[in-house]
C-alpha cells in the first residue's frame, strides 16, 4: 500500500466557481486521509468559497500576476513542504507551483488535440497520476475526484459509490441594512456573468421580474462588485415600472460570498446565468434554475448535492431537472458549442440564449417553486 500523505496542497489558480467545485475532492480526500493537513493555494480574492471549510487548514493566496519578489516569497513558502500536490487546473502555472511544493503530484491535463497532448507531455511526466479534461462528456467535479482514484483503489474503496456534494462557505450574517429590506417569500436573480456571451437579454429579465412580482414575490438582484455587473443590474432596473421596482431589492455587489450563501438559503428560488453564484445556489440546496448557452452542462452544470454517479446531466435538453437543479438551454443543433458565443469572443452574443424565452423560464419557475 502507498504511504498516506501527512500534508497535502490543493491548487486551483482560476476563478471563484473553479474553487468551489473542488470541495467534493477535498471531502473525498478527507475520507481516505482523516489525519492529513490540507492547505489550498489559489488566486487572491478567489478563495472566499472555502471560508470556514472544516477540512482546510490554511488558505494560501497568490496574485494572478506575481512579480519576481512575490514568486520568490511563494517559492520559499511552498518548497518541498508537502507530501502530495493535487493540481486541479491544467495551467502551466498550477503545475509550476505543484512541482515546487511536492515530489508526488497528481493533476488535470488537456490532451484533446495532438498539439495539446504534445504541450502537456511534461506535465504527465512529472505526475504520478493524471486525468484528461473532457469538456463535453465529463463533469468537472468527476474530473477532479478522479485525481484520487489510485489512492481509493489502493484502499479498496469505490470513489463513486457515495453521494457527492459541494460544500458552500460557512454563512455570514447579512448587513442590517439589507436584512431590514427583505420580505418573504423572495427570489434571488443573478443576471451578470463574467463574460458577455453568457448574458440573457435585458428585456427578458424585465419580463421575468414583472411576472414574478405580480405573483407576489420580492425580487433580490445579486451581483458581484464589478462595474459591468452593477451597470447591468441598473440597466434592468431602468426598464421596470415604478410599481414593480418597489418590489425589487438591488444588493449592489455589497455581499460577500458567505453572506450570499445566507441570502440564498432563505430564498424560495434562484434564477441565474452560468456563473459561480449559480453553483453556490445549488450547493445551498435551494431550487435553482440556471440559463445555459455555450457551456456544456455535462461539464459545468451546477452539481445537485447528494447525487450518486458521474453524469447528472445530458449534453443537450431544453429543460432538465435533477433534484434541486433545473438547467435550461436554448434551441439549436449547435448547442452547446463551448465557444465564446456566436462570434467566439468574450463580448459576443449567443443566439441560443436570445432564443431561450422568458416563458420557458417562467414555466420552469412554476415547477421549481414550493407550492404556496
Amino acid at each position: 500500500m502507498m504511504k498516506d500523505p501527512a500534508r497535502v496542497l490543493f491548487i486551483a489558480t482560476r476563478q471563484i466557481g473553479d474553487v468551489l467545485v473542488t470541495t467534493p475532492l477535498i471531502s473525498a480526500a478527507r475520507t481516505i486521509w482523516p489525519n492529513a493537513q490540507f492547505d489550498f493555494l489559489g488566486y487572491r480574492g478567489k478563495l472566499d468559497m472555502l471560508k470556514g471549510n472544516p477540512d482546510i487548514h490554511e488558505l494560501i493566496e497568490t496574485p494572478e500576476r506575481p512579480n519576481l519578489w512575490e514568486y520568490m516569497k511563494l517559492f520559499n513558502q511552498l518548497f518541498q513542504r508537502y507530501d502530495l500536490a493535487v493540481i486541479t487546473q491544467p495551467s502551466d502555472r498550477s503545475y509550476f507551483f505543484g512541482s515546487i511544493a511536492a515530489l508526488r503530484r497528481v493533476g488535470v491535463v488537456v490532451e484533446d488535440t495532438p498539439r495539446s497532448k504534445k504541450n502537456s507531455a511534461w506535465k504527465r511526466a512529472i505526475s504520478m497520476h493524471w486525468v484528461p479534461v473532457d469538456y463535453f462528456h465529463q463533469h468537472v467535479i468527476i474530473e477532479k475526484l478522479k485525481l484520487l482514484e489510485p489512492f481509493y483503489q489502493d484502499k479498496g474503496l469505490d470513489l463513486f459509490s457515495y453521494p457527492i456534494s459541494v460544500t458552500p462557505p460557512v454563512a455570514e450574517a447579512l448587513t442590517p441594512l439589507i436584512q431590514s429590506q427583505i420580505r418573504h417569500p423572495y427570489i434571488v436573480l443573478h443576471p451578470g456573468p463574467l463574460n458577455a456571451y453568457k448574458r440573457w437579454p435585458l428585456s427578458y429579465w424585465q419580463e421575468l421580474i414583472t411576472s414574478l412580482v405580480n405573483d407576489g414575490y420580492q425580487i433580490i438582484l445579486s451581483s458581484s462588485a464589478a462595474k459591468q455587473d452593477l451597470e447591468l443590474n441598473d440597466a434592468i432596473l431602468s426598464l421596470l415600472s415604478g410599481k414593480v421596482r418597489d418590489s425589487v431589492l438591488n444588493t449592489e455587489g455589497r455581499l460577500s460570498l458567505p453572506q450570499a450563501a445566507t441570502l440564498l438559503k432563505g430564498a424560495a428560488l434562484y434564477i441565474g446565468v452560468d456563473t459561480s453564484v449559480s453553483h453556490l445556489s445549488a450547493a445551498c440546496e435551494i431550487p435553482t434554475i440556471v440559463l445555459f448557452g455555450a457551456t456544456p452542462p455535462t461539464n459545468f452544470g451546477p452539481w445537485p448535492n447528494g447525487f450518486i454517479g458521474q453524469k447528472p446531466y445530458q449534453l443537450r435538453a431544453r429543460s432538465q431537472i435533477v433534484q434541486n437543479v433545473c438547467i435550461l438551454q436554448g434551441p439549436g443543433d449547435c448547442v452547446p458549442c463551448r465557444k465564446a458565443g456566436c462570434e467566439d469572443k468574450a463580448d459576443s452574443r449567443s443566439e441560443c440564449l436570445d432564443l431561450l424565452t422568458p416563458t420557458q423560464v417562467l414555466e420552469a419557475a412554476q415547477r421549481m417553486l414550493p407550492k404556496k
